[in-house]
């Protein structure tokens, strides 16, 4: 639950209070749920997989970035994981002080900040992930047709940006 109210109490309430608007009701269910979704698998995976790990979610998402795209400059992380280059830098110095990322000047240009895995942040990312996927099967358990919510997904994003 995402505060006190319960998603149907929320539903109730929003047709009740809302009821004098003319306002597409499942639109905003889509999104609202959406929203809700989201947090809740991300506050679960943080329980579940990253706080035993010593990660946050955001330290996960520039290990992920790094070990898919390595290697990376530090503005396509801060763009892969939509966030602030600023947020960036902190995370990417705990994750240097743990020994898991390397950041070095990148040889095209000077200006520019590459980062790689250190081989204990690989090592890290192959042992911790098939955990992570584990628990991405188990909250998506209850979905009948993968590809289909993937597929909608995506066209939602598409239609975001």
């Amino acid at each position: 639950m995402a505060g006190p109210h319960t998603r149907a109490e929320t539903e109730r309430q929003v047709s009740v209070r809302l009821s004098d608007l003319t306002l597409d009701y499942e639109a905003m269910a889509v999104v609202s749920n959406l929203f809700r979704a989201a947090n809740s698998v991300r506050n679960h995976l943080e329980r579940t997989v990253l706080a035993p790990a010593d990660l946050t979610w955001t330290a996960f998402v520039v290990l992920w970035v790094v070990w898919i795209w390595e290697p990376v400059e530090t503005r396509v992380i801060a763009a892969e994981g939509g966030f602030s280059k600023a947020t960036l830098s902190g995370v990417l110095a705990t994750l240097e002080k743990h020994g898991l990322v390397e950041r070095t000047r990148s040889a095209m240009d000077g200006r520019l900040v590459d980062v790689t895995l250190t081989p204990s942040g690989r090592d890290l990312m192959r042992t911790l992930f098939p955990t992570f996927n584990e628990q991405e099967r188990e909250v998506t358990r209850h979905l009948s047709d993968l590809p289909a919510a993937a597929e909608a997904l995506r066209a939602l994003t598409e239609a975001t940006e």
